[in-house]
């Protein structure tokens, strides 16, 4: 509608020192303004804003006529009418200068293409240069009340109870009066006869406002009635005849100040100075049928939204109607300005917020107005403040006579259905202002997407935008209108934007200019004098790419329908014209159908077609219908719609074919919707006919009213058979009531529709915004706001400390929950649910259902008195139907106050039935949300109990967040009544225990009890185990618990160190390990698939096809006897170099204490991230990580430092080891499992890891007494079982293996004892006295006694025997196994 921009502009205006402004009026036109002092008139100009002239009376006139009062033009703004007080009226005439003098004039360089434009073009950008001339003054002889202006008449009344006529040539017509005890007068049309009114002696008229669309005058007298006169048909010029309809107001004891009528809707508004009223603004309507004035509205301050304000404010002062008549602003008495639409919404108030306060919080004193008025098209607002709060510029210059006296004008922005109310595309928000547009559009490419060229889009294709690109952001597309265009047809009238909002049409005073967003050009009229002799008149709407324009011909004076394509040149050479015979007032657009009125009160509907041959349209004349019968004025109409929503149409989820034409035309006439349907009574025989019968339309039956205070409709030409409820629903605004929506209803499943149900029910809801568009599909309303931004000016007097600077932000707002409830309340739940349905998609449905619940539950929970009927039963059983049902109540709980919750479960069911039904749908973070509900609507121990159960379901799924707010949670509530709090521990491990402590006297499951935990032990092994076989969860999930949930991993593992944390198989560990940290088996290069070497003689394999191979058969099929010999070499250079880096690194890692790292883990939530490219591969034993043939090397590579060997060792290195994330998280576990004794993870970790150090070092720590023998005799075996393992699946690990074996001689020598593999005894009871456990040649494969132990700290292998000779004898020692590895490379 209409939104306030920017900051106010202060115009400087020169008046005698002893006076001030009190009185504004803008012209008929709205082009100049009369501003009035009490001795001086002067007029401006609008555009530019600058003082014109000013005629200051002499002091011997002003003693003989008083000091001026009131001021009226003339409709034609050549005269001016100025009531002084003495009752005078002075009659001033408006003389142009010539037409060359003007008082200000643009100067643009030389050469300048805007010089040459038409004669007569500085008329629009340049002020005139005028004068006044005083005619000769008609005395009254009565002090004037109010002047009223007609074509050629000026209506005056006096104190004295007379109207007094004058021509505005008095010269030659003279005046007439006649008294108002004359006119006769009755309550309304109904009565029989009117009499004299002897009421009205000595009463006189107040004031008086001339309405066109009701031909007559709304009235108010001194004494507080109103009343409406009208004129009889011999005119008032001739004889002053009037009959008037007083209804007389006995509620209002108070008189009525002033008022104003409404030319576009038929109402006329009173203002009462009441003061318990609020200074309330009454609208009343003249009824069509009886002909009183009936209470339409009030437009008020509610407490609710100004409760400091309301009640506060003293009398209305002063009501102003925009231009089009679509808003009216109000003032009062004590300051402030407020703007409502025609049926009551509120727009803007400046009486609260950023107006009234500052940034500190102080309040500002309100803006008290004097007077104001609204510049052309409502573009501005020109206000005139009182006296004491006008400020005195700074400054102050020239004559001490002259003072700068201050008039404000706001700047606006409307929407463009205020005077364009067209359909075409109802998925945008366009607005206008002065010089701009503003646009709620997205990519502009997505205009090219769509073919240009198909005259049926409209009819297959969805136009639906998308919540994308009408709801990606909150700011505004703001194209400048074009400087040239505007300069010659200031001010922009009409605007329309196309169906994609790419395209975007403007209309000025003359001609059109459209604007593509995707090509950022404006197109004008390249020839001028076209431009200048065509100005539009009905609107103007976009067809497909295609400008309609409803127009008026200055050269053939005639009325016109054009069509401009937007490809071509803008010109007449390339448009579609149709003349018309009557004056156009709207147009619209539906589909391949335009639709007019037009000023004789009919509807003419015209095809078009696109045509083949030429980029032109062709326009045929459908049908002419006729509404002079319901329609008393053509003014009266808003606008005019064609629909394909019909009353009665067959809604059956087939749709009929006749169901996306246009089957119904909509008038909204003074806020009544009427609606024109076509007549399908007769026979039923065109379908059958050919296309070509088919010209001959069926007619239309008499109008129905739909609804009564509606601004706005919309509807829309395109079809979703999913969403039918949506797309086939009329939408209506209705002001201060909100919204309405005329919904379809469909019988379900096919089934034939019961005969006592409507097809179609009217639903109101409220909203909080202005609505400016539907979306349909979305169900979402789009509008605008006014937001402001305060600024602290350098002074109080400026106009950025006084007012905040205002901008326009985009909005929108969610309905379906409205619809849902009033379908809910009406008990057609079964449409409700198929509604609901079709939007389950929507991302925003969850809120939907939310809001539905919290409404209901706000409104029936809170209510004083019982409710017969609760709804929250119904609504409760409604959203079941939907699987968002308990996240959708837990949700409206939790945003509701508590003393709501019994009356919400009551109705929804019991908080514990549906936190068990979260945990069966493994909905946990919804049952936690509930178990807030449970902790204050039960005693502790219950929510003590369902919260352990949480907390045990999210430790088996690992939700490590859950599980710390559950640990949490249980330390919030407490031990309860009959349980002490926990002691707090005292000494703590790096890794804090943090609120694991609290679960050392708590069950860890319902079926527990406190007591069943003996010793404070807290039995981890049932909630989480150790890997130890194939079905364990896995040593990262103990690594997450223990580091998200505080817990002291190492000192639990050194009470475990004998159960739990004991490795029963190493290489399935082994495996696991791999698996659970998506860790690659390690590879060796395809070069060294020969060795070791035995006797010299070597098994070549062919590089080739072992690249190739992707599984173990595939390798052992291959041919084995045509290597290249030099890949032997290659292999030798590898070994060697493979085993001096074994000897830093075990030199490196020699120190005793084990390498630590800083670790922190943290649980994985996307497996997709921080991986290698090696671990991208299926981590099974039968993956590959071959690249290339490694035997094949660049002649390019000589050239560097690293020999073949060395980039063969970097390159494996690399492909051998798994993400940076899993390699810290390991090194970490090492650390805590070194610290916690389990040797036998730490033996583990650094095979995964191939870090000989770990090996040594553990192998070190075997010596020690402390190490049980379990242990020693574990870990020689699981070395033996990986050795063997590795020898058969994963040769990959050979390598490592064979660097290690210095320590796995050692290993051979550590005495242990013989126990049962059952036997599992405390730690420091095992004996070391026994000999050591020799295992037999073919298990140890390889294994060799060796009476030389190794020191702890020295160099790995220092005492070893050469490679060559221990892989020789491993070669030996397993003759039978040639082809028996199992090993890809990957």
């Amino acid at each position: 509608m209409y939104f306030l921009s920017g900051w106010p502009r202060r115009l400087l205006c020169p008046l005698r020192s002893s006076e001030r402004p009190f009185l504004i009026e803008p012209s008929a036109q709205r082009f100049y303004l009369a501003v009035l002092s009490e001795t001086q008139i002067s007029i401006w100009s609008s555009r530019p804003s600058v003082l014109i002239v000013s005629y200051i009376e002499s002091g011997k006139a002003a003693a003989q006529f008083g000091f001026y009062q009131q001021v009226e033009w003339k409709p034609d703004d050549s005269m001016i009418a100025v009531a002084a007080a003495n009752g005078y009226v002075l009659l001033f005439d408006i003389i142009g200068g010539s037409d060359e003098k003007y008082l200000y004039e643009p100067i643009y360089p030389k050469g300048s293409a805007r010089v040459k434009v038409t004669p007569g073009y500085k008329e629009e950008q340049c002020a005139p240069a005028l004068t006044l001339e005083m005619k000769k003054p008609v005395d009254l002889e009565a002090p004037i009340s109010c002047l009223q202006t007609l074509q050629e008449d000026l209506l005056v009344a006096t104190a004295d109870g007379y109207l007094h006529m004058l021509h505005w040539d008095s010269v030659s017509n003279g005046r007439r009066a006649v008294n108002l005890c004359t006119i006769p007068f009755s309550l309304d049309l109904q009565s029989s006869r009117g009499g004299p009114c002897l009421d009205l002696d000595g009463v006189h008229i107040r004031d008086m406002e001339y309405c066109t669309t009701l031909d007559g005058f709304a009235v108010v007298f001194d004494d507080g009635r109103l009343g409406f006169i009208t004129p009889t048909a011999n005119r008032l010029a001739t004889d002053v005849r009037e009959k008037i309809f007083c209804n007389i107001i006995n509620d209002f004891t108070v008189t009525f100040d002033q008022f104003n009528a409404s030319l576009l809707n038929k109402t006329i508004t009173f203002v009462t100075k009441k003061p318990f009223e609020g200074g309330s603004v009454l609208v009343y309507m003249i009824d069509s049928s009886t002909g009183s004035m009936q209470l339409s509205h009030k437009l008020e301050l509610t407490p609710k939204h100004y409760p400091d304000i309301w009640n506060k404010t003293g009398p209305v002062k002063m009501i102003r109607w925009s231009p089009d008549c679509s808003v009216a602003m109000v003032t009062w008495d004590c300051g402030g300005l407020s703007l409502w639409s025609v049926f009551g919404a509120h727009l803007i108030c400046t009486l609260g917020e950023d107006f009234a306060y500052r940034s500190d919080g102080t309040k500002k004193e309100p803006l008290k107005i004097s007077s104001m008025g609204w510049g052309v098209e409502g573009y501005h607002l020109w206000v005139i403040g009182s006296t004491d709060v006008t400020p005195v510029p700074d400054g102050a210059e020239g004559d001490e006579k002259l003072q700068q006296a201050g008039i404000l004008q706001f700047q606006f922005i409307k929407s463009a259905l205020t005077v364009n109310p067209c359909t075409s595309n109802q998925e945008q928000v366009l607005l206008h202002g002065e010089d701009r547009l503003y646009l709620t559009c997205g990519d502009p490419t997505q205009a090219h997407s769509v073919p240009d060229k198909s005259p049926s889009r409209d009819t297959s294709t969805p136009l639906s935008q998308g919540l994308s690109t009408l709801l990606g952001h909150k700011h505004w597309q703001v194209v400048q209108i074009h400087s040239t265009y505007l300069e010659t047809n200031w001010p922009i009238r009409f605007a329309a934007i196309d169906w994609s909002g790419q395209c975007v049409a403007v209309a000025g005073r003359r001609g059109i200019a459209h604007y593509s967003l995707y090509t950022r050009k404006w197109k004008l009229f390249g020839n001028v004098t076209q431009e200048q002799n065509m100005t539009v008149t009905g609107g103007l709407a976009w067809w497909n790419d295609f400008v309609v324009v409803a127009c008026y011909n200055f050269i053939d004076r005639q009325e016109e329908l054009r069509l401009y394509v937007r490809s071509s040149n803008l010109d007449n050479a390339f448009a579609s014209v149709t003349k018309l015979h009557a004056d156009t007032l709207l147009l619209n657009v539906f589909r391949n159908v335009v639709i007019l009125f037009r000023a004789d009160c009919s509807i003419c509907l015209y095809s078009i077609e696109r045509r083949h041959d030429s980029p032109s349209a062709s326009v045929e004349l459908l049908q002419e219908v006729s509404m002079s019968r319901y329609i008393p004025h053509p003014g009266l109409v808003v606008s005019v719609t064609l629909t394909s929503v019909r009353t009665e149409t067959g809604i059956t989820l087939k749709a009929p074919q006749h169901a996306c034409s246009a089957e119904s035309i909509l008038l909204n006439l003074a806020g009544q919707l009427i609606m024109l349907q076509r007549d399908r009574s007769g026979p039923q025989v065109r379908e059958k006919d050919t296309p070509a019968n088919q010209t001959k339309l069926l007619p239309f039956c008499p109008p129905v009213v739909l609804a009564q205070c509606v601004e706005n409709v919309w509807t829309t030409c395109r079809s979703n058979r999913k969403k039918r409820h949506l797309m086939e629903a009329l939408w209506l605004s209705c002001g201060e009531a909100g919204m309405k929506v005329w919904l379809p209803l469909f019988p379900r499943d096919h089934r034939k529709p019961h005969s006592f149900l409507s097809r179609r029910i009217m639903l109101p809801f409220h909203i909080n915004i202005y609505p400016l568009t539907v979306l349909f599909e979305d169900a979402l309303i789009l509008g605008a706001s006014n937001e402001t931004v305060l600024f602290d000016g350098p002074g109080s007097s400026s106009l950025e400390a006084l007012f905040p600077f205002c901008t326009v932000e985009r909005t929108s707002q969610i309905y379906l929950h409205h619809i849902l409830r009033q379908l809910l309340v009406r008990n057609l739940g079964e449409q409700a649910l198929m509604l609901a349905q079709s939007c389950a998609m929507l991302p925003y449905f969850p809120h939907v259902l939310e809001l539905m619940v919290h409404v209901v539950l706000e409104e029936e929970a809170t209510s004083r008195e019982p409710i017969p009927d609760p709804l929250l039963p119904t609504v409760a059983k409604f959203v079941t139907e939907f699987p968002l049902f308990l996240q959708t109540i837990v949700h409206c709980a939790r945003k509701t106050e508590y003393a709501l919750w019994n009356y919400l479960f009551a109705a929804v069911g019991n908080p514990k039935d549906l936190f068990e039904e979260c945990l069966m749908a493994q909905d946990l973070d919804t049952a936690a949300s509930y178990l807030i509900i449970l902790q204050n609507m039960e005693v502790p121990a219950v929510s003590r109990q369902h919260a352990t159960l949480l907390f045990n379901t999210a430790l088996e799924q690992g939700k490590w967040d859950l599980c710390r707010h559950m640990i949490r949670f249980l330390k919030a509530i407490g031990s309860g009544e009959s349980e002490t709090p926990p002691s707090t521990p005292t000494t703590q491990e790096q890794s804090s225990t943090g609120g694991f402590e609290f679960f050392r006297n708590r069950s860890i499951s319902l079926s527990q009890s406190a007591d069943s935990i003996a010793g404070g032990k807290f039995n981890l092994q049932k909630t989480l185990s150790v890997p130890s076989g194939p079905s364990s969860k896995g040593l990262r999930d103990l690594g997450c618990f223990s580091a998200q949930l505080g817990f002291e991993l190492i000192g639990w593992l050194c009470r475990e160190r004998m159960r739990v944390a004991r490795v029963d198989d190493f290489v399935t560990a082994l495996k696991c390990l791999h698996k659970d940290f998506l860790w690659p088996f390690p590879v060796i290069p395809a070069c060294s698939i020969n060795s070791p070497l035995k006797n010299g003689r070597c098994r070549p394999v062919l590089s080739s096809r072992l690249l190739k191979s992707q599984s173990a058969d595939s390798l052992l099929n291959s041919d084995m006897d045509t290597t290249p010999p030099q890949v032997t070499t290659a292999n030798h250079r590898w070994l060697d170099g493979l085993g001096a880096v074994s000897k830093e690194l075990d030199s490196a890692s020699s120190h005793g204490a084990p390498q630590t790292q800083e670790a922190f883990l943290s649980p994985l939530i996307n497996k997709g991230e921080e991986y290698s490219i090696g671990s991208a591969t299926d981590l099974t034993e039968t993956s590959s990580m071959v690249d290339g043939d490694w035997t094949m090397v660049d002649e390019n590579f000589s050239t560097l430092s690293l020999s073949q060997s060395e980039l063969e060792h970097i390159s494996m290195e690399l492909a051998n080891k798994g993400p940076h994330k899993s390699q810290v998280q390991l090194r970490y576990l090492l650390h805590v499992f070194m610290e916690a004794g389990c040797l036998e993870w730490c033996v583990l970790f650094g095979l995964i890891l191939r870090d000989a150090g770990v090996i040594k070092q553990v192998v070190g720590f075997l010596d020690s007494p402390e190490v049980p023998s379990e242990t020693v005799q574990s870990i020689r075996a699981g070395l033996i079982a990986v050795d063997l393992w590795a020898s058969s699946d994963c040769l990959g690990y050979k390598p490592f293996l064979s660097l290690i074996r210095p320590q796995l001689l050692k290993l051979m020598e550590v005495p242990v004892e013989q126990v049962q593999p059952e036997a599992f005894q405390p730690a420091g009871a095992s004996k070391l006295s026994e000999p050591p456990l020799l295992p037999r040649a073919e298990d140890a494969r390889g294994a060799v006694t060796s009476a030389h132990p190794l020191p702890l700290d020295g160099p790995a292998g220092a005492n070893a025997r050469p490679l060559d000779d221990t892989l020789q004898e491993e070669q030996e020692e397993e003759p039978l196994e040639e082809g028996s590895y199992d090993c890809t490379l990957s």
